[in-house]
């Protein structure tokens, strides 16, 4: 089955799930519970809104809040009116949002007004006044802030618009429309901006999913914030096509997981190594009743055996498996099968999903022979169109063969899996996040007591990995450690905060005054 010829477009996964449905559970969030038929109709509602509001073909839309009902919706909104959703990560503070809303030219903004005590669009107003996204705004959950319309104002903002009309843009989406502009960080500091389809998304998620036998009996925590593909396509979309119960988190805390996978009878939850931790250190886990707990995936980091074995004892998984993907892969490259071991769990990320070729070669570009390391090239349908608005980029990372070039190292097994030996050269996972140490160094550089700055990632027992800066101080200046993380905390997303300083007198650099990190993680090991 192709389900990116079967639903067309994301918006018409909802409509067709509503007929499959009905009146079968489809959204759970605080006291919200949607049916099939019900979400179906609030999408209609929310779709006549973003078209009285300008929104149409092509338009980029930033979105930024946490999972929840509404973005769900909203991102509904934007694509069944012809728009494409630009998802904005909630971490990030003003200046990090404010480029990549100018970078993809987004002529609207729905952004919540109160998570983390955050109102997104009040700090863009003060940052960046002349932001073209501020031109339109909507304010999600709870309080309107400093949005033009809240959310219950901008659902009534359609009444002019039919529900033909609304259904009628949704008809003309096809497999090969833009559906969103996913932003991911590189090594040159900048977010750059992933063209993903319609089709692309619903062909990948469309076959994970019914790999791993997602049905209508199921109900799904989706934990993995909105703004990945892990929480977004691996989740709720997902989840829509097969009738599964989505159950939205918006801040993770293992306790209130517990005492949710216990009440909804929930049975899949995907994410990071991060979570299962914590839910099996929780000291109340042995009071909830987990027994409806049924499938899980992670991936983002290794997998240690013991952890895979620890969620099917201890918290009732029956199947764990693990992936390997990349923004621009569509976040789906490989991925384990039921039927597979914990050893080749633990130890691969699984066998290319069907339409997708994975290739390791030399710096060259040759194919090497099994067992090899060498860099990850991945072909297929999944591989993203390019970067939004850069060229250079694209052809710098999608050769003429149309291979992606992942910077990663790797190699298959005799079983064709593929091991992970090593990863992005410079980049580090932190909980899940991908973090990216040109980015960092380029926002910890406006701090002006720090003249120079090399930031590593090194071990951290719960987190996988966190980030680790080397600093050369200004002269006349006098900071300590805590400073430079208390300033990062206010100018960075959490996860990109170094977690540790080491102040030097100088960086170790080569002849070309390339910065030697191999020496810097010897230093901190040493």
């Amino acid at each position: 089955m192709r389900h990116d010829l079967d639903f067309l477009s994301i918006p018409n996964v909802v409509r067709i799930a509503a007929r499959r449905f009905e009146d079968s559970l489809a959204l759970v969030d605080a006291e919200v519970r949607f049916t099939f038929r019900q979400l179906e109709s609030r999408m209609i509602q929310a779709v006549r809104s973003a078209l009285a509001l300008g929104i149409g073909p092509g338009d980029r839309v930033g979105l930024c809040a946490p999972n929840s009902a509404e973005w769900i919706v909203a991102a509904l909104a934007i694509q069944g009116a012809g728009g494409v959703v630009v998802p904005l990560n909630t971490r990030f503070k003003a200046q990090e949002i404010s480029y990549i809303l100018r970078k993809s030219g987004a002529k609207a903004l729905f952004a919540s007004a109160s998570f983390l005590g955050t109102d997104y669009i009040a700090d863009l107003k003060r940052s960046d006044p002349d932001l073209p996204a501020l031109r339109t705004t909507v304010s999600l959950a709870g309080a309107r802030g400093a949005g033009d319309l809240s959310w219950h104002r901008f659902l009534g903002a359609g009444v002019e618009v039919s529900e033909k009309t609304a259904h009628e843009a949704i008809d003309r989406l096809t497999p090969a429309h833009i559906s969103d502009v996913m932003f991911t960080s590189g090594t040159t500091g900048r977010p750059k901006g992933v063209i993903l389809t319609h089709g692309q998304s619903l062909r990948a998620y469309g076959w994970m999913s019914t790999e791993y036998a997602f049905s209508a009996l199921d109900t799904f925590l989706v934990i993995p914030p909105f703004f990945h593909c892990f929480g977004y396509k691996a989740g709720w979309l997902a989840s829509l096509m097969h009738g599964v119960t989505v159950l939205p988190m918006a801040v993770f805390d293992a306790g209130r997981a517990l005492e949710i996978i216990s009440r909804e009878r929930v049975s899949i939850i995907l994410g990071p190594p991060t979570i299962f931790h914590d839910l099996l250190n929780h000291p109340k886990r042995s009071a909830h009743d987990l027994s409806s707990l049924r499938l899980s995936m992670t991936g983002g980091t290794t997998v240690p055996e013991v952890l895979i074995r620890a969620m099917k004892k201890d918290l009732s998984f029956d199947v764990v498996l693990s992936a390997y993907g990349l923004t621009e892969s569509s976040a789906l490259v490989t991925t384990t099968r039921i039927e597979d071991t914990e050893d080749t769990v633990a130890r691969t990320t699984g066998r290319p999903i069907p339409g997708v070729e994975v290739r390791i070669a030399d710096e060259s570009a040759q194919e090497v022979p099994a067992g090899q390391d060498g860099e990850i090239l991945v072909r297929g349908y999944n591989v993203t169109l390019g970067y939004w608005d850069d060229p250079e980029a694209t052809a710098a990372t999608i050769d003429a063969e149309n291979w992606l070039h992942t910077g990663d190292v790797g190699h298959l097994d005799a079983n064709g899996n593929l091991v992970i030996v090593d990863r992005k050269k410079e980049m580090y996972i932190v909980g899940g996040f991908n973090a990216y140490p040109a980015e960092i160094e380029k926002l910890l550089l406006a701090y002006e007591p720090i003249a120079e700055v090399a930031v590593i990632g090194v071990p951290d027992e719960r987190l996988g990995e966190v980030g680790c800066a080397f600093v050369v101080q200004a002269a006349q200046a006098d900071i300590g450690v805590q400073e430079v993380i208390a300033w990062a905390r206010e100018h960075m997303a959490n996860f990109k905060v170094p977690r540790h300083v080491r102040f030097v007198d100088q960086l170790p650099r080569n002849a070309g005054q390339k910065v030697l990190k191999h020496e810097l993680r010897a230093q901190y090991e040493g």
